[in-house]
């Protein structure tokens, strides 16, 4: 085997020393000139081909599939399924690695992890690749830096102030910790060294906190590794450090910060939002909602787990919001409703404000805009954009009774336009999250049965789906729909398809299920497509979102951000090949169902 070739490169960074010796015995290098046919489509792979050098089409009849590059590898599928279901062509000169099929076999036979890649169901490759990441997760967050973390902030008291002064301080700021000032020395005071002074002590509460505070204090700085701080704990025995930034200390970091660092703090924010007496209580929740996803992700948390988490609370800080803002006869009147991306429990990076209000009978117009005005600047001071198509309970045609959104939902039906369907589209995927949720089930009862047996209706609104064209041209890069540029939009490209698709299949049933995981899961009990073909195209879904977090993430939560295909591992771009494959027969079953070509 030449010393160019990579064994990091997946699958092969998966085969042991001594297999990696068999490999290297047995490759040999194969050169193709233009035009010329690798592997026909229909027949028998003889090997396993890795690119070197050129480009390699990859064509069903006259159709381009994808493009390969170097270090991409085919046809995994024809080696264990007999033969090819494509044609590999090289476009131009090309070099590849050809491994021997027997050999290819042995070691596949021999070698599960290596095995794996070679299984059609990208639902074992993604898995796979799962277990290959766990052992550098913890790595990858003790690299981390303290500057990364949510820190109490640095409040100061003098030491001459009260254990009463100190409590109520610690009760205002939402901490349990305290700096103390004591002449040219700086302590720290904690929650439980108040308690222990009044309840074991017997002090009185108007005794000063000099005396029960820890002058021992032990810093570090920002910049400073999340291991700095967890050793530290660990040789001193303390449950907490400073952090000093070289001129003041800016905070103070405790264990619990650390564990949930490491372990997830969703609850600590949860905790935050429930405690909110006022809409400035909220800011800084809703500033850690947000970080919370990038915190997740690095913890490598699956994608539908981060959804989730950040799902529940950012209702959360909506039903808080709505308790706060909304007068009583809305509270007690109505429900608030969240749509999109929010109501499927999908939403990641935070976008634009989706929401509305189901009244169950008409409030005062005037009072009516206060609070849309209200709740609407409320979100948007904590970083919730305004929905450009005002899809928000400050527009009269979002914010109506149950019998006002049932009228609306029968002039919709009878229009063939494509923002209408959209409108439909959007309330289906509601939930409720503060209010009378059984307003919403009406409502959705109401447009259920509005679209029921209008085939017609069903037909224009899942003609969406084929909306936007599939970008799977790759040569270590994706071609966007024009053919130009390296990068692609995978919500235009793959997600949109998979989500309104099931929408339009679920929808058809009368389903009520908001989650497009849920709503395949349903669909497949139904029987409309095969128990397998459902957790490829779930997986999928979650592949295509996780790319997509990934870009958005380095690009500081741009929440359009194009993923870059060059700048993937060639299992990634192995598998986005899977994933686009999938989607493209999802369209095919949809498009089949609809009959959405005689349109």
């Amino acid at each position: 085997m030449p010393n160019a070739f990579d064994q990091n490169n997946p699958p092969f960074d998966r085969l042991t020393p001594q297999e990696l010796e068999t490999l290297r015995r047995s490759v040999d290098i194969g050169y193709y000139r233009p035009n010329e046919t690798i592997i026909a489509q229909g027949v028998p792979a003889e090997a396993l081909y890795v690119v070197i050098k050129g480009i390699v089409e990859e064509r069903t009849g006259d159709e381009l599939i994808a493009l390969l590059g170097p270090k991409d590898t085919f046809d995994s599928h024809a080696l264990v399924q007999g033969q090819s279901g494509h044609a590999f062509v090289a476009r131009e000169e090309t070099l590849c690695y050809v491994l021997p099929r027997p050999v290819a076999l042995a070691l596949i036979q021999s070698n599960p992890r290596f095995a794996t890649f070679f299984y059609l169901e990208l639902s074992r490759k993604l898995d796979a690749m799962a277990r290959d990441e766990e052992d550098s997760r913890v790595g990858t967050l003790m690299r981390a830096r303290i500057s990364d973390m949510i820190l109490s902030p640095a409040a100061f008291i003098d030491a001459q102030d009260t254990i009463e002064t100190a409590g109520h301080r610690m009760s205002e700021i939402d901490t349990n910790a305290l700096f103390v000032r004591d002449g040219d020395r700086v302590g720290i005071i904690t929650g439980m060294n108040l308690s222990k002074a009044v309840v074991l002590k017997r002090l009185p509460i108007t005794a000063p906190v000099g005396p029960i505070s820890h002058f021992d204090v032990i810093s570090l700085a920002p910049g400073d590794f999340i291991y700095s701080a967890l050793i530290l704990m660990t040789k001193t025995n303390k449950r907490r450090v400073a952090i000093h930034d070289g001129t003041a200390y800016i905070g103070i970091l405790e264990d619990i910060q650390l564990l949930g660092f490491l372990a997830g703090n969703a609850q600590l924010v949860a905790g935050r939002i429930d405690r909110a007496t006022g809409l400035a209580d909220l800011s800084p929740a809703a500033k850690e909602i947000g970080e919370q996803v990038r915190l997740l992700r690095r913890q490598g948390v699956k994608i539908d787990v981060i959804a989730e988490i950040v799902s529940d609370l950012n209702h959360r800080l909506f039903a808080k919001v709505f308790d706060l803002v909304a007068p009583p006869p809305i509270r007690t009147n109505g429900c608030l409703i969240v749509m999109g991306s929010e109501g499927r429990g999908e939403q990641t990076v935070r976008t634009d404000q989706d929401n509305g209000l189901i009244l169950a009978e008409p409030v005062d117009a005037a009072v009516l805009e206060t609070f849309g005005r209200d709740f609407a600047a409320a979100l948007e001071s904590f970083g919730f954009e305004p929905c450009p198509g005002n899809v928000m309970v400050r527009n009269p045609a979002w914010s109506q009774t149950v019998d006002g959104y049932d009228a609306a939902f029968r002039r919709w039906v009878a229009i063939p336009d494509l923002n209408v369907h959209m409108d439909v589209a959007i309330l289906y995927d509601a939930v409720a999250v503060a209010g009378n949720a059984a307003l919403l089930a009406q409502t959705k009862a109401a447009l259920l049965e509005a679209v029921r047996g209008r085939s017609a209706f069903m037909v224009h609104f899942a003609k969406a789906t084929e909306a936007f064209a599939m970008p799977i041209g790759f040569f270590n890069n994706l071609l966007t729909p024009d053919g130009k540029g390296d990068a692609v939009d995978l919500k235009k490209g793959g997600i949109f398809a998979i989500v309104h698709g099931v929408r339009s299949l679920a929808m058809e049933r009368g389903l009520t299920e908001t989650n497009t995981a849920q709503r395949i899961q349903r669909l497949v009990e139904a029987g409309t497509f095969t128990r397998d073909f459902g957790r490829e195209l779930t997986q999928s879904l979650y592949f295509l979102m996780t790319l997509r977090l990934d870009a958005q993430l380095a690009v500081a939560g741009a929440s359009s951000a194009l993923v870059r295909p060059a700048d993937l591992s060639s299992m990634q771009r192995d598998l986005l090949r899977d994933a686009f494959h999938v989607v493209k027969q999802f369209r095919e079953i949809v498009r089949r169902h609809f009959n959405l070509g005689a349109f």
